[in-house]
C-alpha cells in the first residue's frame, strides 16, 4: 500500500479522529479535493460517506490497512494510552514475546486488569484457545502458557472463563498452569480433567449423602475424564454414573462393555449433554462424514429423543455438520424426521457455511425452513446477479443502506474473529467477492472486483487469511484460477499457522496436487515479472 501522505511525528489521536470527521463534511459538500482523496482510495465508496470509511480512507492515505493500525501507530507516537499498550499486549502474546510483555506490563501495570469491549483480558488471550488443543502441538499454537504464567505471576485475575473455555479446548496444560498457581475450584469435572483420583473421590464421597447424588455434575465429570484421556478416573465415575442411572449400565453393557465405552468417549472427544447422548450424536457424526444415510437414518429412527423440541440445539449441529459435508440426501432425511426444526426455526449457520463453503447448491434444501437474507453477500453467493445488480446505483457505487442489514456487518463473532472491528463496507464488498469465489459465481465475482472488491483481502472462514487460502484446502481450482488471473497476492501469510495458501494445500489438505498447482502458478508469476 502507497502512503498518499506521512503520518506527522505531532499528530495525535484526537487530532486524526477530526481529520476523519472533516472529511465527511467535506465529501458532503462536494469539495473536489475531498471527492478525489475519497476515490482514491475507495474507488466506489457507499453513499453517504459513513465515519467508518472516512477512517478507512484516512488510515490508507498515511499507509495503513485500517483505522485501529492507524490509532496503534498514533497512539504509540503519543507515548501514552492504556488501549495501545493492550493492542501492542495482544501482539506480543501473539508473537510469544514474553520480553515485549514483559516490558509493556512494567510501563502499564494496569494492563494486568484490563478489558477490551468484548471483556476478555490479555490472560483470557493467551491461554484462549481458538480450535481443539487436545494435542500438545495444537495448544502450543493456540496457547501461550509462558505469557500466561507472566500475567499470572503479576496478578491477573482468573475468571471462570478462563477454565471453562480450556475445558471446552481440552488444553491440558492451561489447566495444569491454573492448577499450580492454585487458583481453580476444587470442582469434580475439573480435578476429573486433570486425573486427581484423590480428589474425585473426595467429592464423590462428599456427595454422596445428596439427593440424587448431583447425577448431573458426576456425568459431565465423567465425560471430562474421557475427553482428557483419564481413563483411570473415567472408570471411576463411570461406575457412579451407573449406580445413578441404572439404565445407562444397561445400555453401555449392551453396546460395547463399560471398558469399550470408556475408550469409545476418549476417541471422540466432543461431548453432548450426557454420556449416550453423546455417543449417538458421534454416531450420527460419523454417519454423515460418511455418507451413510441408512446408518444416519437408523439412528435417528431408534434414538427419538434427539429429534424433540428439547434437542434442536443437536438437530442444528447436524444439519450444519451435513452442509459441510454436501450431503444433500441426509439433509433432506434430517428435516423430515425433526419437525422440530421447521416449527422453531432455531438460529443456525447452516445457510452461512453453505455459502462459504461453496455450497450453494444446498441453499433451495434450507431455504424453506429459513429465508435466505436480503443482502449483497448471500446474493451473490447465490449467483443472483440481477440482486447483486440491485445494491450498486447506476455509476457502479454501492447502495448498500444500513450496514447493520449486511453479513457480515451483522455478525460480531465473525468480526471479530476476522479483526474485523468495526465493519465497514469494504468488509461487505469483500465477503460478497469470497462467496461469488467459492462458489464459482466468476461473472459476479468479476462485477464487485471492479466496484470495489479488494482480491487481496483476509477474508477466510476462521481466522484472517486469504480466499486462495480457502480455494486451497477445498480443492476449488476454478476460483484459485479466477483470483490468479486477476493478480491476487500469492505470498500472503495466515494469521495463526503463517502459512501461504500453497502450505495450507500441503500440509493442511494434504492435497499435493493443488499444492504443485499453486507452486507453479507462482512460479509462471516470477518468470512473468522479470
Amino acid at each position: 500500500m502507497n502512503p498518499s501522505k506521512s503520518l506527522p511525528s505531532h499528530s495525535s489521536f484526537e487530532s486524526i479522529r477530526k481529520q476523519a470527521k472533516k472529511l465527511v463534511r467535506q465529501f458532503a459538500a462536494g469539495e473536489p479535493d475531498a471527492l478525489a482523496r475519497v476515490h482514491g482510495q475507495l474507488p466506489v465508496p457507499i453513499l453517504p460517506l459513513s465515519l467508518r470509511d472516512a477512517q478507512l480512507v484516512l488510515a490508507r492515505e498515511y499507509g495503513f490497512a485500517g483505522w485501529q493500525d492507524l490509532r496503534a501507530a498514533v497512539l504509540r507516537q503519543e507515548g501514552e494510552g492504556l488501549e495501545w499498550a493492550a493492542a501492542e499486549a495482544e501482539r506480543a502474546i501473539h508473537d510469544n514475546s514474553l520480553e515485549r510483555l514483559t516490558q509493556l506490563v512494567r510501563e502499564y501495570p494496569a494492563l494486568v486488569s484490563w478489558r477490551s469491549d468484548s471483556g476478555e483480558s490479555l490472560l483470557g488471550f493467551a491461554t484462549g484457545s481458538f480450535g481443539d488443543s487436545g494435542d500438545p502441538y495444537r495448544e502450543q499454537m493456540f496457547t501461550r502458557l509462558e505469557c500466561a504464567e507472566f500475567l499470572l505471576n503479576a496478578g491477573a485475575i482468573a475468571n471462570p472463563a478462563i477454565w471453562e473455555d480450556a475445558i471446552r479446548a481440552r488444553a491440558k496444560g492451561v489447566l495444569q498452569l491454573l492448577s499450580r498457581k492454585g487458583v481453580l475450584p476444587r470442582r469434580l469435572d475439573l480435578l476429573a480433567a486433570l486425573g486427581d483420583d484423590a480428589g474425585v473421590r473426595d467429592c464423590l464421597e462428599s456427595a454422596r449423602n445428596r439427593p440424587g447424588g448431583d447425577a448431573a455434575a458426576v456425568s459431565q465429570a465423567f465425560l471430562c475424564a474421557c475427553r482428557f484421556q483419564q481413563r483411570a478416573v473415567a472408570a471411576l465415575l463411570l461406575n457412579r454414573c451407573i449406580e445413578l442411572d441404572p439404565a445407562l449400565g444397561q445400555r453401555v453393557e449392551k453396546w460395547r462393555g463399560r471398558s469399550g465405552f470408556i475408550e469409545y468417549l476418549a476417541e471422540h472427544p466432543r461431548e453432548y449433554g450426557s454420556p449416550w447422548q453423546t455417543v449417538v450424536m458421534n454416531e450420527l457424526l460419523a454417519a454423515i462424514d460418511e455418507n451413510d444415510l441408512e446408518e444416519f437414518s437408523r439412528w435417528l429412527e431408534r434414538e427419538p429423543d434427539l429429534l424433540g423440541e428439547s434437542n434442536v440445539a443437536l438437530q442444528v449441529e447436524l444439519l450444519e455438520r451435513a452442509v459441510l459435508k454436501d450431503r444433500g440426501p441426509l439433509i433432506t432425511r434430517l428435516l423430515e424426521l425433526a419437525p422440530a426444526l421447521a416449527m422453531r426455526r432455531p438460529r443456525t449457520s447452516a445457510l452461512v457455511f453453505a455459502l462459504e463453503y461453496g455450497k450453494a447448491h444446498l441453499i433451495p434444501l434450507l431455504t424453506p425452513i429459513w429465508p435466505l437474507p436480503d443482502d449483497l453477500c448471500h446474493a451473490a453467493g447465490v449467483g443472483d446477479f440481477a440482486r447483486v445488480r440491485g445494491w450498486f446505483d447506476e455509476a457502479g457505487r454501492p447502495r448498500l443502506g444500513s450496514l447493520g442489514q449486511h453479513y457480515p456487518a451483522n455478525n460480531s463473532a465473525v468480526l471479530r474473529n476476522l479483526h474485523w472491528t468495526p465493519a465497514n463496507a469494504q468488509h461487505i464488498l469483500d465477503v460478497a467477492l469470497a462467496w461469488a469465489c467459492m462458489n464459482r459465481h466468476f461473472e459476479i465475482a468479476s462485477f464487485v472486483l471492479e466496484r470495489g472488491a479488494n482480491i487481496n483481502t483476509n477474508w477466510s472462514t476462521h481466522e484472517p487469511a486469504s480466499i486462495l487460502h480457502e480455494c486451497a484446502v477445498r480443492g476449488n481450482y476454478e476460483a484459485a484460477q479466477f483470483l490468479i488471473d486477476h493478480g491476487i497476492d500469492m505470498t500472503v501469510l495466515d494469521y495463526r499457522w503463517n502459512a501461504t495458501a500453497e502450505g495450507w494445500a500441503r500440509h493442511a489438505a494434504k492435497d499435493q496436487n493443488m499444492a504443485e498447482f499453486l507452486a507453479r502458478a507462482e512460479s509462471a508469476r516470477k518468470v512473468q515479472s522479470l
